[in-house]
């Protein structure tokens, strides 16, 4: 008969860590008011993660609606002497004291309330309090808007590689620029491409400053690059080699071609670059990978977004061997269906498309990246340092 709603929000010392900036009602994943456990926690109080794994302990939030949650968090309602969003802000800026304070090492441990109450506390006026508050209140907004728009977009990006791209067994995608309605061609890979030559060299054997030509190594395929790879404008290792650069002439790449990463430790063996952006350089393809060139024309950027589609990349599955490293042979590769369409302009579009949703998702990461050392450099800047 209590006069609490059925469901309150249940927030977990987790979820303090992954979502900690607002704690909104759509953030939290559950609910918790039956839990024996169960602890009725005012908005505005400023919550604490006393135990957890890796970066969670120490981690602050502060909430904006209310909530229960268990003895895993402290949970601090200040006094009319100081602002809740200052408080919030003063911590978050000294979570590496915080966790200092902890007694346990390792992934396991904990903080404890005894431990948070020798905090030293500097504060100003009130207003001042409000006024500080209120900037890195607006800041986290924008911190916030910039992450949601940078979700938005990644997500869109990976719906429509699933949507502009036939499934396996068909040959028309589920979503098509106006005007396009012809069936898509099939052809093996191995029939629409031929292998150039990669060469062996290690990342130790090449050079981050200068050289004679840029080396796509598989380890930045997998992790660095993009279903493009602008050679002008990414950071990409040189051979420093000259002898060695000029016996491989017959091997430099051109615009359009792919390079496959052929090992890696998981699924994402076989994840492809497409060269674009070459003008001067020389480029050649290295350890661990297939580079490719296409026997046709195809429009740019169309089969780098293809081909690191599901549509084409869950071909690849059961053509991979290995345990611990996983591999895929050059055999198996030219075997995998390719599906594109006949017409250029179509390709075109595609690879227009999601050239753009790239530049959208570069953006809002930029914009992200900056906000978060601005706020940084703040916390830094306008309270006082122990």
């Amino acid at each position: 008969d209590y006069w609490f709603p059925k469901k309150i929000p249940w927030l977990s010392s987790g979820e303090v860590h992954k979502k900690h900036i607002f704690c909104t009602k759509d953030m939290i994943s559950g609910y918790g008011l039956n839990n024996s456990s169960a602890r009725w926690i005012k908005e505005k109080s400023v919550l604490i993660a006393l135990a957890g794994q890796g970066k969670t302990r120490g981690t602050v939030a502060i909430n904006h609606i209310p909530l229960t949650t268990n003895q895993s968090i402290a949970a601090i309602m200040p006094d009319d002497s100081i602002d809740s969003d200052f408080l919030f802000q003063n911590l978050e800026s000294r979570y590496n004291e915080i966790r200092l304070l902890s007694s346990a090492d390792g992934l396991r441990g904990g903080l404890n309330k005894q431990m948070l109450s020798e905090l030293l506390i500097p504060y100003a006026s009130l207003i001042e309090q409000q006024q500080i508050g209120a900037y890195f209140k607006e800041l986290d907004n924008l911190i916030t808007l910039h992450q949601r728009e940078y979700d938005k977009t990644i997500n869109l990006k990976k719906a429509m590689l699933e949507k502009m791209f036939p499934k396996n067994g068909e040959d028309r995608p589920e979503i098509r620029f106006k005007g396009f309605t012809d069936a898509w061609e099939q052809r093996k890979l191995g029939d629409i491409m031929r292998y150039l030559q990669n060469n062996t060299l290690s990342r130790a054997d090449l050079s981050d400053t200068n050289g004679f030509a840029k080396n796509i190594h598989y380890g930045d395929v997998l992790i660095k690059y993009g279903e493009l790879l602008d050679v002008s404008k990414s950071d990409v290792p040189m051979i420093d080699d000259e002898e060695f650069v000029s016996k491989s002439k017959a091997s430099y790449l051109q615009n359009g071609d792919l390079i496959f990463a052929d090992t890696a430790e998981d699924a994402t063996v076989g994840k492809c670059s497409e060269i674009i952006g070459l003008n001067n350089e020389i480029v050649l393809s290295g350890l661990h990978t297939i580079p490719c060139r296409p026997l046709y024309h195809f429009a740019p950027g169309f089969l780098g977004y293809y081909v690191n589609s599901n549509a084409y990349h869950s071909q690849l599955i059961p053509l991979m061997q290995g345990t611990k490293v996983t591999s895929i042979s050059k055999s198996a590769l030219q075997e995998t269906m390719i599906s594109y369409s006949n017409s250029e302009q179509e390709q075109a579009k595609i690879g227009v498309y999601f050239k753009e949703l790239d530049s959208l998702i570069t953006l809002h990461q930029r914009e992200l990246k900056k906000l978060q050392n601005m706020k940084k450099a703040m916390l830094e800047k306008m309270f006082a340092q122990g």
